[in-house]
């Protein structure tokens, strides 16, 4: 008798610990604001891509808070989930084009450089 008083006690205490909804995801808010934070530094504002997918980001944040404030906070979790990946894109994007502007630099230097050695003489 003692065990399934003790079994109905423990299924009581889990029921109403899911009742109670989700936890506030103040984490994932704190890692959207940061990799926001992280493409808009990086230049997301230039590239369309980039840019697209960091207004994306801001917007599911903006949806995430008010989530939190009518106590929805799965919806509010999934919806920083999508924002962290669209950040996330957003600094990739924008890594990508920093790369392809500097290798393409790269490049046009190097072939400057060797102009001017073969105007000099220089061998190849």
């Amino acid at each position: 008798m003692e065990t399934k008083t003790m079994m109905f006690m423990a299924g009581l205490v889990l029921a109403t610990g899911c009742a109670s909804g989700a936890p506030l995801p103040t984490q994932q808010m704190a890692d959207v604001q940061s990799a926001n934070r992280g493409a808009t530094e990086l230049g997301a504002q230039k590239n369309p891509r980039a840019e697209l997918h960091l207004k994306l980001a801001e917007e599911q944040l903006e949806q995430a808070k008010r989530a939190v404030a009518d106590d929805d906070n799965e919806r509010a979790t999934s919806l920083l989930m999508r924002a962290k990946a669209d950040a996330e894109l957003a600094v990739a994007l924008t890594r990508e084009d920093n790369a392809k502007t500097q290798a393409t630099n790269a490049v046009d230097e190097s072939n400057g450089k060797r102009a001017v050695n073969q105007q000099l003489g220089a061998p190849q």
